[in-house]
């Protein structure tokens, strides 16, 4: 029982030795792929001059608003 077992994990591990892993050139000519780089898979651009500003308008937004909602809900009147 444990040399068959020996004999699968050896043989497992020498087919996953011979596999060939590859990979095909990108089409470009496809409209499925698109620019590659940095920077060219976010739908923003980052080196605008007002990124900074609308990242921290975003970013006060959405982390404030869910504090805001608490507070104005504990100091509504019913």
């Amino acid at each position: 029982m444990n040399a068959a077992t020996a004999l699968r994990a050896r043989m497992a591990t020498s087919f996953v030795a011979r596999r060939g892993f590859s990979t095909t050139r990108a089409q470009f000519s496809s409209p499925y792929h698109y620019a590659e780089g940095p920077r060219s898979n976010i739908p923003f651009n980052p080196l605008a001059k007002s990124f900074f500003f609308k990242y921290w308008a975003f970013m006060i937004t959405g982390f404030g608003a869910p504090f805001g909602i608490a507070v104005w809900q504990t100091y509504k009147s019913r």
